[in-house]
C-alpha cells in the first residue's frame, strides 16, 4: 500500500483527492495536514467524510510528514508549496503540486506573473507538468509533478492536436472560459460571497490571468514554435465546472470533418478524453475525471468547445492520474 499525505487538506481540492483516494485498493491516507492550530477532525472540516476516514489534521513540518508518508499531494495556494518541496523531495517522498508553484519553466516569468520571486528556482526547467495526454512518458519516471491549472487543461486538450498538427496559425487564438465558484477556492472573497456572484456573470483578469504563460508554454511545446493566446475567463454562478471555447485561424482551408478526424486521432485510446460531434454541457462531466471536446469550423475559422470538472480533472481527479502513472497503477483506477 503507498502511504499518502495531503497538505493543505482543508479545501475543496482537498476534499476531492479524499474521496477518490479512498476509493484507490492500493492507497491509505495517513496524513492531513492544516495550518490551523486546533487539529481539527477530518469530519468537522468536511462532513460529507464522517465515518469514512478517521484522522485528524496537523500542522506538520516536512520531516514529520515523510515519517509518515510516501508520496505527498500538495494543495496549498500559491508561493508555499515551494518553500517545503525540496524538504520533501530530499526525504525521498514524490511530489504531486496542485499549486501553481512548479508550472511554468522560467522564474522570471513566475515572478512576473505571481509577484513574488520563485522559493526553488532551480527545479523549474525539470519539472514535469503533469498533462499525461501530452507527457504520460515524462510523467512516469518523475518524482516532482507539477498538476495542471484547471483553465489550461480545459484550453490545452482542444488546441494541441491543432497546433501540432500545424493547422492553425498560433498567434490568431482566443480562449473564452467559464468557471463555476468553486475554482476560486474555499477561502471567503467578497466577490464570491453568494448576494455578489449569484444572478450575475462577469468576465475578470482580462489580460492578465496568471493561467495565460502556462497556456502559451505548453501550447508552445505542442506546436513547436511560440504560440500567443487572449484568454479571458469569466466567473459563473455554479458550483463546479468549465466551459471553454476557442477560436483560431486555420492556416489553410479545411472542413469540420477533417478538423473532428484530427482531434479523434490524437486522442484515440486517452481514457479520459471523449471528443463528440455534440456540443458538450458542464453537467456531462460534472464529478468525473473526463474532458469532453467538439469542434466547429464557423466562416472560415475552428472552433473548439470544451468541458471538464474543475475540481476532478482540472484538479484532484489528473492528481490522481498522474500518481497512478508514477506509481505503475492501471491509469483508470479509482476514476
Amino acid at each position: 500500500m503507498i502511504r499518502v499525505a495531503i497538505i493543505g487538506a482543508t479545501g475543496y481540492t482537498g476534499l476531492e483527492l479524499i474521496k477518490i483516494l479512498l476509493r484507490h485498493p492500493e492507497v491509505v491516507i495517513t496524513t492531513l495536514t492544516s495550518r490551523s492550530e486546533e487539529s481539527p477532525h477530518v469530519s468537522s472540516v468536511h462532513p460529507q467524510l464522517r465515518g469514512r476516514l478517521d484522522l485528524r489534521m496537523a500542522d506538520l513540518g516536512p520531516k514529520e510528514i515523510a515519517k509518515q508518508a510516501d508520496v505527498a499531494f500538495g494543495c496549498l495556494p500559491h508561493g508555499v508549496t515551494a518553500a517545503i518541496v525540496p524538504s520533501l523531495l530530499e526525504a525521498g517522498l514524490k511530489v504531486i503540486d496542485l499549486s501553481a508553484d512548479y508550472r511554468l519553466d522560467d522564474p522570471a516569468v513566475y515572478a512576473e506573473w505571481y509577484g513574488h520571486t520563485h522559493d526553488d528556482p532551480g527545479r523549474l526547467a525539470d519539472t514535469v507538468y503533469g498533462l499525461p495526454e501530452l507527457f504520460r512518458e515524462r510523467i512516469r519516471p518523475a518524482k516532482l509533478v507539477a498538476n495542471p491549472g484547471c483553465y489550461p487543461t480545459s484550453a490545452i486538450l482542444p488546441l494541441a492536436p491543432l497546433l501540432a498538427a500545424g493547422l492553425i496559425d498560433p498567434t490568431s487564438i482566443i480562449i473564452d472560459s467559464k468557471s463555476g465558484v468553486s475554482g476560486a477556492g474555499r477561502t471567503p472573497k467578497l466577490s464570491f460571497h453568494y448576494p455578489e456572484c449569484n444572478e450575475s456573470f462577469s468576465a475578470y483578469g482580462v489580460g492578465k490571468h496568471r493561467h495565460t504563460p502556462e497556456i502559451e508554454q505548453i501550447l508552445s511545446t505542442a506546436a513547436g514554435k511560440p504560440v500567443e493566446v487572449i484568454f479571458t475567463p469569466h466567473l459563473v454562478p455554479m458550483d463546479r465546472g468549465i466551459l471553454s471555447t476557442t477560436y483560431s485561424q486555420p492556416l489553410k482551408s479545411i472542413t469540420e470533418a477533417e478538423v473532428m478526424e484530427v482531434l479523434r486521432e490524437f486522442y484515440r485510446g486517452e481514457p479520459f478524453v471523449r471528443v463528440g460531434s455534440n456540443l458538450p454541457a458542464t453537467k456531462d462531466c460534472s464529478f468525473t475525471n473526463f474532458c469532453d471536446i467538439t469542434a466547429r469550423v464557423v466562416r472560415g475559422r475552428i472552433l473548439t468547445v470544451s468541458c471538464i470538472d474543475n475540481l476532478i480533472k482540472g484538479a484532484s481527479g489528473a492528481a490522481v492520474q498522474n500518481f497512478n502513472l508514477m506509481y505503475g497503477f492501471a491509469e483508470t483506477t479509482a476514476l
